[in-house]
Parts: C-alpha cells; sequence; structure tokens
C-alpha cells in the first residue's frame, strides 16, 4: 500500500469520518482514505460528508477533507474596480454571453489541459472526467461557461447539493475569462440564498477575490444544512447581475 496506515476502501465500505483525516503535522494534510470507487453515486455520497477525489495518473483514488477549509462566502465576493469595469464591458458586448450547462464535459477537459501552477500534470484524470460527467448527467454538477463569438473561451465546474456549493477547477483561455465565470457563479448563488463556495484548499487567487479558510466543522454545518434545502435553479437571469453589481464589496 502506497500510503501506510490509510484506510483502504472496497466497493462496499463506507467513509470514514472525516475527523479521522490526517492533520497538519502529516506530510499529507487532509488525506482521509484511499481506493474505492469512482462513479456518481460515490462522489454524491463524499460531497455529502465534506469529502472529494483528487489524485494524480498511476496513483489510487485518493479521498481528502482538509481542516482548516478554504471558503468563499458569497457574501464577502470583492469584486475589483479592473474586474467590475470588465464585467460590464462583457455584458454590453454582442456576441459575449455566460451559459450554463451546455458543454460540461468540454469544460472539464479544459480544466484538464490547464493544470494547476503548484503541480506538473493534472489531477483531472479521465476518471475523473467520466464520474464527475456521470454526475452532471444525475443533476450534481454543473459547469457555468464564457463564451465569445460562439467560442467556449473559460469556464468553471462545481458540485452543488441542495443550496451547498463545491467549487471544482476553472479554466482561461481569454484575459479574465474563469474570473468572469465565477461572478455569475457568485451572482447565481445570491440570487438563491446559497451562502458559500467550497475552494477546497488555499491559493493566493482564490484569497484576492474573498476566499478564507475556516474551520471544517464551520464549513460543514453551513454545508450540510444548506444541502436540506431546495435545489438551485441553474438558470442564469437577466436580474441576478444587479444582485452581484449592487451590492459588491469593490476593491482596489
Amino acid at each position: 500500500m502506497p500510503y501506510p496506515n490509510l484506510p483502504w476502501l472496497d466497493e462496499r465500505t463506507a467513509f470514514p469520518p472525516v475527523t479521522d483525516a490526517w492533520d497538519e503535522t502529516s506530510p499529507l494534510p487532509g488525506l482521509l482514505a484511499s481506493g474505492g470507487v469512482l462513479n456518481a453515486d460515490s462522489l454524491h455520497a463524499a460531497y455529502q460528508q465534506g469529502i472529494f477525489p483528487w489524485f494524480s495518473a498511476g496513483q489510487p483514488i485518493l479521498w481528502w477533507s482538509p481542516d482548516p477549509r478554504m471558503v468563499l462566502q458569497v457574501k464577502e465576493f470583492r469584486l475589483h474596480r479592473s474586474l467590475r469595469k470588465t464585467l460590464l464591458q462583457f455584458l454590453r458586448t454582442p456576441g459575449c454571453s455566460i451559459r450554463i450547462d451546455t458543454q460540461f464535459r468540454q469544460v472539464m477537459e479544459h480544466c484538464a489541459r490547464t493544470p494547476r501552477a503548484d503541480q506538473d500534470g493534472t489531477w483531472i484524470v479521465p476518471s475523473i472526467i467520466d464520474a464527475y460527467t456521470d454526475l452532471h448527467h444525475a443533476g450534481f454538477a454543473h459547469s457555468v461557461e464564457t463564451w465569445v463569438n460562439d467560442r467556449l473561451v473559460g469556464g468553471l465546474y462545481c458540485v452543488a447539493i441542495g443550496r451547498a456549493v463545491y467549487g471544482e477547477s476553472m479554466f482561461a483561455h481569454a484575459s479574465n475569462a474563469s474570473k468572469l465565470a465565477l461572478c455569475a457563479l457568485v451572482a447565481l448563488c445570491r440570487a438563491h440564498q446559497a451562502l458559500q463556495i467550497d475552494c477546497q484548499q488555499a491559493t493566493a487567487h482564490l484569497a484576492s477575490l474573498g476566499a478564507r479558510e475556516i474551520p471544517r466543522a464551520q464549513f460543514l454545518a453551513t454545508a450540510q444544512a444548506q444541502q436540506k434545502l431546495p435545489a438551485m435553479r441553474w438558470h442564469l437571469l437577466p436580474e441576478y447581475w444587479e444582485l452581484l453589481l449592487s451590492r459588491e464589496t469593490i476593491a482596489p
């Protein structure tokens, strides 16, 4: 076993409690278990408990639940002046639009070809794409897409159970294209009183937009309460933008 003392799951094993995840003193803080199966059902069960998969090609399935947890409180989203200007210009430009759930798998494939800055490769391996696409077909995963002249230039994908939203990954092939998709997701969340967007792990980029680390127990308490609410309607109405543009915390 590549990770001694780590629980190994099979297709019948339930996830361990998240409090069993390796702590900050371990070499891989947040690591909870390995093995098991990767499909829509296992993903749905994992996210309900604040667990997500993250592994690279050649590794077993690895399941994580870090503490603290990087979270964007929707009301704390920081719309910088420059991004606000870009958003307003985008919304006024013919041929520019934000679409939802029109090219979910394509968004994931673009994200897979855009590795994180601290990684040589991608964790969005083919089995991840297949499993999340099945979760999308089941109604629990969504893409927010930035389009210019019928070309997909950026976007993100996320998991949503009730009004609990779990951000996964984003990509941009044009300046600010992923940030515009995030603006749309925040606007959609505000319209449905979704309180937080899980960002999983800390990055300077997310922090600049208002995300911050909070205790896992606090994150889970909010997420599990939001899961019990009716699901969000994944349609971006024009009036949703005003919920963002009229209430934003403008940053320099």
